[in-house]
């Protein structure tokens, strides 16, 4: 609220001798200084979806922000805009949807969502919770109370914090970290000095990217694979000019591997829709037949890791191209096909006398 009425009472300054601005605007430009105030950087194009308006509004609440001394920046490196670091506002009163979120994902989602710092977490979402007023707690209590999480399958967490916490320290002050390491490609345990360059969540884990001793090259390691990890005493002077998105490129999922296919697939009507609904992939594009088929295309990087999702839609899904790609997927349904036409035989099993 405090923050509310110093903007309110501010752009009321500035605008003197025009109406009185209205509650809805003020909100809007509050939710502006608040996202400003997370410590990232943000596009015009993030700040307009967020608040609901046109890129020009945006333009023009942050002139407001401008006019009553917030000292935002823009970064001509990320092309987007933030706060300088030692600008500090008192924090904003939490309305129901804001509160309820907030104790929805530390009340909820903490012990299921595979994310680092989980008690922390929790205590963070009760301090919280303490301050927040009598309505919008019972709100929250109540809404809670009818509220279930189903977790989806992940990678264990038993070491999640340590790995993180050590590896977060090693990006962030650009330490080497020596590491032993269960390959499942090399089929051993192995030792490696890395440079840790990201952290990053995708597919049910955590891993950390970086420049490994052993490969000589940059390569993602599954953090729950760790089996022991030491934070050297020494730096390096690379890695600024790592960009994820640049090393992960149009791969499928976080394997590129150095060649862009053109792949095409026709998905069977009893699962288009399923299909259609959701954005697998940057360059998908989608087109309904009118047998209620689906055309899906892709570019993607590499086919290592786009024939397993394919793989999964079983017979309900037919590879048109590339022809690599659809000779591997019927290789391997052949092979699966043998295998299960095998006839098992059970174990059997001396009784005990």
């Amino acid at each position: 609220m405090k923050n509310l009425l110093l903007v309110e009472c501010s752009i009321n300054i500035v605008d003197e001798g025009e109406k009185q601005v209205k509650l809805g605007r003020v909100s809007r430009i509050v939710k502006i200084l608040t996202t400003l105030q997370s410590g990232h950087n943000h596009s015009v194009d993030e700040l307009a979806k967020l608040a609901g308006v046109s890129r020009r509004t945006v333009f023009r609440d942050l002139k407001e922000l401008e006019a009553i001394g917030v000292p935002y920046r823009f970064n001509t490196r990320t092309g987007g805009y933030g706060i300088d670091p030692d600008f500090f506002l008192p924090p904003i009163d939490l309305n129901l949807p804001e509160a309820l979120s907030l104790l929805l994902l530390v009340h909820k989602g903490r012990n299921y969502l595979p994310m680092p710092f989980k008690n922390s977490a929790l205590l963070a979402g009760l301090k919280v919770e303490n301050n927040l007023p009598a309505k919008i707690r019972k709100y929250c209590d109540t809404s809670l109370q009818k509220i279930t999480v189903r977790p989806n399958a992940h990678a264990s967490m038993d070491s999640l914090d340590s790995n993180f916490s050590k590896l977060q320290e090693a990006v962030r002050k650009k330490r080497y970290v020596e590491m032993g390491y269960h390959s499942l490609y090399e089929g051993k345990e192995i030792t490696t000095t890395l440079r840790p360059y990201h952290l990053m969540y995708n597919n049910r884990a955590w891993y950390v990217i970086g420049e490994s001793s052993l490969h000589k090259s940059i390569r993602t390691f599954n953090l729950n694979r760790i089996r022991k990890i030491e934070v050297l005493n020494r730096c390096f002077v690379n890695g600024n000019n790592f960009d994820i998105y640049e090393y992960l490129g149009r791969a499928w999922s976080m394997i590129p591997e150095g060649k862009i296919y053109h792949v095409k697939l026709q998905f069977a009507p009893k699962v288009a829709n399923n299909v259609a609904e959701v954005q697998w992939h940057a360059t998908q594009k989608t087109k309904f037949n009118e047998d209620g088929s689906l055309i899906a295309e892709f570019r993607v990087d590499g086919l290592g890791e786009i024939s397993w999702w394919v793989l999964g839609y079983g017979d309900q899904v037919e590879v048109l191209a590339p022809m690599e790609l659809r000779e591997k997927i019927a290789t391997t349904a052949q092979k699966m096909v043998q295998l299960n036409k095998q006839t098992y035989k059970l174990p059997t099993f001396d009784r005990a006398i």
